[in-house]
């Protein structure tokens, strides 16, 4: 048992080594929960077998003394007569019957236990059962899921069937309703009743549901509908102390809303209204264009537009390096110019750069305006990792080859940025370069702004995961060993707020990608300034 134990733990350590908190902001950590969760399966099967084989040997020791004390208790003093049977029952009862204890006072499941103790620091916390959560609130938002559509997993491009229990359902609204969202409390508890009056089972009571979800529309403003909930749920459940003061409670304030509506005399407002909720306006102004361009609504290619679009070969202004083996170029707007590369990375690039990446992932961090500092932030959901020409000679490689397409040294670049966006991964609406209000935050590096934007696509995507520019009308959509390009800035230096771009959250797939950020320093005469402030 020993021996198994500590294989076993040898194996996890190797499996989780590298797994962080905050696993839900990257599917290529989460993979390894796969691994550890098999591994886990298979110890609590060898623990099982370990407990039938001690209950195996109770019972066949049960087996027989049943058969030995029905004979002997039908005549107590004939079966002892004989000194051999007198003689038994005593050594019975003094050594056979403390055996017995030991075996059944035997901890099989320590093992186990003391596994999976050990293991559980390595679990997802209540942050990524939140986070998690969120995420599918946030595909739900972005791409107009229903959540009867999620909970049923009819999602397009998916590979394997995947639903949601009553329980699951009812695991989303509550934690809606802890962060105070009613608006998706209301929807999932919804879909709870549903599938409850659908007679799915499950370990949640009716009761429960109408609970949270009364309350959640009063927070709304349906006091008419919080009433009608708060009724059905003490009809169920008549002791429920918290809903029957609700129920007096609303009933008070429906009483003053009739008597405001009949002292202004009119009846207007006692209609019941409608169980149809809007989602609450936020914090992104270009909300509603950003997401109907991750849905591929809104895209602003008109055929005039489209007629300045062109294929080619791109030799790099005529760069020795490309002048035999051109690169395919494909016009993705035209003004701001946004181009694509076909077959910058091969699929052992791609693989060696996301083995590379992965043991150092972690949470992708945005920069605070007003302190500068670096932070996590809710809107980009994503893990990322730094690594340099020394990690790894295709790293340099892939570098001299951006180089080589751009015209751009990658002397005063930053350092190839590769990021894998977990559930629900997304980074909303930004700019690369530092705006005025924010001079100093590429200060430390000494290598003036961020001049363009070199993103290399390292996997495909099932759905959603878009590249979009809001300003613009524009989607680009990943295909794995492409990559785009854009300036930031004009040839003035001035920032083009025209290329404020979003990474659209995944709705289906894994999306890897590697950006270079290359700077002004080093660029004079390789991207000459323009005479005005325009060019």
């Amino acid at each position: 048992m020993k021996r198994w134990l500590s294989t076993l733990l040898v194996a996890w350590f190797g499996v989780l080594g590298c797994v962080q908190a905050e696993v839900f902001t990257s599917i290529g950590h989460m993979t390894d929960l796969i691994y550890a969760e098999k591994d886990l399966v298979q110890s609590l099967k060898e623990y099982i077998l370990v407990e039938e084989a001690k209950l195996s040997k109770i019972k066949s020791w049960a087996n027989k003394m049943e058969a030995l004390t029905s004979k002997s208790a039908a005549d107590p003093e004939g079966y002892l007569a004989h000194p051999v049977n007198a003689y038994k029952l005593v050594k019975r009862l003094n050594t056979d019957w403390p055996v017995l204890e030991d075996l059944v006072l035997q901890d099989s499941a320590a093992g186990f236990i003391a596994n999976l103790s050990v293991q559980r620091q390595f679990f997802p916390t209540d942050e990524d059962e939140m986070g998690a959560a969120k995420a599918l609130m946030r595909l739900q938002d972005t791409y107009k899921l229903d959540p009867d559509t999620i909970s049923k997993g009819q999602l397009p491009g998916t590979k394997y069937q995947a639903m949601l229990s009553v329980d699951d359902c009812f695991g989303m609204g509550r934690s809606a309703y802890n962060e105070g969202d009613y608006y998706h409390t209301v929807l999932w508890m919804e879909q709870v009743l549903k599938q409850l009056d659908a007679g799915e089972e499950a370990t949640i009571a009716k009761a429960e549901v109408l609970d949270y979800l009364s309350y959640a529309v009063f927070q709304l403003g349906d006091l008419h509908r919080a009433l009608e909930l708060t009724r059905r749920l003490l009809s169920l459940d008549p002791s429920h102390e918290r809903a029957g003061g609700n129920l007096r409670y609303f009933e008070r304030l429906l009483e003053e809303e009739r008597e405001k509506m009949l002292s202004n005399q009119t009846e207007a407002g006692l209609a019941t209204q409608e169980s149809i909720y809007e989602r609450p306006v936020d914090y992104l102004p270009e909300r509603d264009v950003y997401e109907s361009l991750c849905r591929g609504e809104g895209v602003k290619l008109t055929p005039r537009r489209q007629k300045r679009l062109f294929c080619r070969y791109h030799h790099g202004n005529r760069s020795p390096q490309l002048l035999i083996a051109p690169f395919k170029e494909e016009d993705e707007w035209d003004s701001p110019h946004i181009v694509r590369y076909y077959d910058v990375m091969s699929d052992e690039e791609i693989e060696r750069i996301k083995e590379i990446a992965k043991p150092k992932l972690a949470r992708a961090t945005v920069r605070d305006p007003k302190t500068g500092v670096l932070t996590v932030a809710s809107y980009r959901v994503s893990k990322s990792s730094w690594l340099e020409e020394d990690d790894d000679p295709v790293v340099a490689r892939v570098n001299l080859r951006m180089q080589h397409i751009t015209g751009l040294t990658v002397k005063t670049a930053e350092l190839l940025q590769v990021a894998n966006y977990g559930m629900g991964g997304q980074y909303e609406p930004h700019f690369d370069f530092s705006r005025k209000n924010e001079q100093d935050a590429f200060k430390r590096l000494g290598t003036g702004n961020r001049m363009a934007t070199f993103l290399n696509y390292m996997s495909d995507v099932e759905a959603g995961g878009a590249t979009v520019f809001p300003d613009l009308g524009a989607a680009i959509w990943p295909k794995k060993g492409t990559a785009v390009f854009w300036y930031n800035l004009l040839r003035s230096g001035e920032g083009d707020y025209r290329t404020r771009h979003a990474a659209c959250p995944v709705l289906v797939g894994c999306k890897w990608v590697s950006n270079k950020w290359f700077h002004e320093r080093g660029q004079e005469f390789l991207r000459p300034c323009g005479s005005t402030e325009v060019d």
